[in-house]
């Protein structure tokens, strides 16, 4: 029994509570510390399921393909968060249509503070959690170039971020929508660049991502503008009560206040469509660059070609040492015997 319990703790999540419905009661859950300890158990699930997919699939066709060692680093990123974020695409999908979140869109500010999650939204939040904390020590296991070290610590840092705060300032159900978007963007663009290491003339795929990227982007400004500008301003309890988990929806009754947010919001995803634009501009300018030199390395090479028929015709070829003329006579005239 005292194992059991003990398992429990790593295994299941914690802080359970009946709440009661109008059919009768509800198991629900809320954070707190022991989260920790669940969270550090599906960190070394993660780690060995990581390693699994690295042993067996992604070293395996890197061994047929013979990338180079910065391809070859790159390609492992790419697999591993392919295969990532579609499982998380997929699961996140299966949550809020089953909670109903996208069939009512008032159900991302209505009664907050959510403060009591259903059982999958919260083992949902846990495992996210348990992958980005796990890719710390996957830089050191993976041996990570020194350059690409940075890049990787914000990108988790910001992940870190995103779901840590929507899962302690009880704002689930929106960080629910935002991830299902943001990790179907992701998936595309990992998905084409493993296509392009495959095959370095296949970039259809990128330009699936660039379309995909827009749309998420264009819905996540929307949803961040429904909810910050209209939702949580009508929240009925506008008191800061950190008890029952309000902690700033009393803010956005402060048109100012609101305002600014709404203000970051759009500049932060401006800056990710400049960013956007910029890339796409650089990889039309180094393809169209590409397509010309090929062009003219072409008619160089026809050019070549060319004289080299025009000197045939004109001076004849060789053969055994001997100069031959095209219709195979010799070039040199005949001397007339004398009678």
């Amino acid at each position: 029994q005292v194992t059991a319990k003990t398992a429990f703790l790593f295994i299941l999540p914690q802080y359970n509570v009946s709440v009661p419905t109008a059919d009768g009661e509800l198991v629900q859950y809320h954070y707190g510390l022991k989260d920790l300890v669940t969270i550090l158990f599906y960190i070394f699930i993660a780690i060995i399921l990581h390693a699994v997919v690295q042993e067996y699939a992604l070293d395996k066709i890197n061994r047929r393909l013979h990338l180079s060692k910065v391809k070859h680093s790159k390609f492992n990123e790419s697999g591993q968060l392919v295969a990532f974020h579609l499982t998380s695409v997929i699961w996140c999908l299966y949550v809020v249509v089953t909670e109903g979140y996208i069939s009512n869109p008032r159900s991302l500010w209505e009664n907050y503070p959510h403060v009591y999650l259903p059982y999958q939204v919260k083992f949902f939040y846990l495992c996210q959690l348990a992958y980005w904390l796990h890719a710390l020590p996957e830089l050191y296991f993976q041996k990570v170039r020194k350059e690409e070290i940075p890049r990787q610590l914000r990108c988790i840092a910001l992940y870190l971020l995103h779901i840590a705060g929507a899962y302690l300032l009880n704002l689930t159900r929106l960080g629910l929508i935002l991830l299902l978007l943001q990790y179907l963007a992701e998936f595309f663009f990992h998905m084409a660049r493993l296509v392009y290491f495959t095959d370095e003339n296949n970039e259809k795929l990128f330009n699936v991502w660039a379309v995909v990227f827009v749309v998420t982007r264009l819905f996540t400004l929307t949803l961040y503008i429904l909810v910050i500008g209209f939702g949580l301003p009508r929240v009925e309890s506008q008191a800061l009560d950190p008890e029952r988990g309000n902690f700033f929806s009393f803010l956005f009754n402060n048109i100012l206040f609101r305002m600014s947010v709404l203000l970051l919001v759009c500049l932060f995803q401006a800056s990710v469509m400049w960013r956007f634009i910029h890339f796409q501009l650089r990889r039309w300018r180094e393809y169209w660059n590409e397509q010309s030199s090929r062009k003219r390395a072409a008619a160089a090479a026809a050019g070549t070609r060319q004289q080299t028929k025009l000197l045939k015709r004109d001076s004849g070829y060789h053969e055994n040492g001997v100069v031959k003329a095209e219709n195979g006579t010799s070039p040199r005239t005949k001397k007339l015997k004398s009678p």
